[in-house]
């Protein structure tokens, strides 16, 4: 098998419980765009993303909540350029009633400037958005392991 000289993950594909919450959720939290829909019975889906480029998918065909304690997705991770724009989202989330592991922007580390927001979905995916500078450079939530690793 040849090496492909430039590769990079592509979108993820999320099961949702319900795709009009969800829908409305990633939309209003990320300003993803819809870039189709299906929307026909016992076949709902969203394709979501910026800038002409596919970035999340979702899938209603799912029930009950994520299963942390699963083999599987551990959690979905979107980096933004300014912890200016982690923290508008963090306002955002907090309007939507979501749920924060931490409380605030925590490093990602020991004394680490990068560090973001870590908060589920409405189907308790865990979800990450950080900066990789400007995080205040403070003790970490998690002691000795990266903080996103264990939550």
């Amino acid at each position: 098998m040849s090496k492909a000289k430039n590769l990079q993950t592509g979108h993820v594909g999320l099961n949702v419980t319900n795709l009009g919450r969800s829908l409305a959720f990633y939309r209003e939290v990320f300003d993803f765009a819809v870039m189709a829909e299906g929307k026909e019975d016992g076949r709902r889906w969203a394709f979501l993303g910026r800038d002409d480029r596919l970035l999340v998918t979702l899938w209603q065909q799912s029930e009950g909540t994520f299963a942390a304690a699963r083999p599987g997705l551990h959690h979905l991770s979107f980096q933004v350029d300014t912890v200016e724009e982690v923290k508008a989202t963090e306002e955002v989330l907090r309007r939507l009633g979501a749920e924060f592991t931490y409380d605030g922007v925590v490093p990602h580390g020991e004394s680490a400037s990068s560090g973001g927001i870590f908060f589920t979905d409405p189907d308790g995916t865990r979800l990450e958005i950080y900066a990789p500078t400007g995080a205040d450079p403070a003790t970490a939530p998690t002691a000795g392991a990266p903080t996103c690793g264990f939550f």
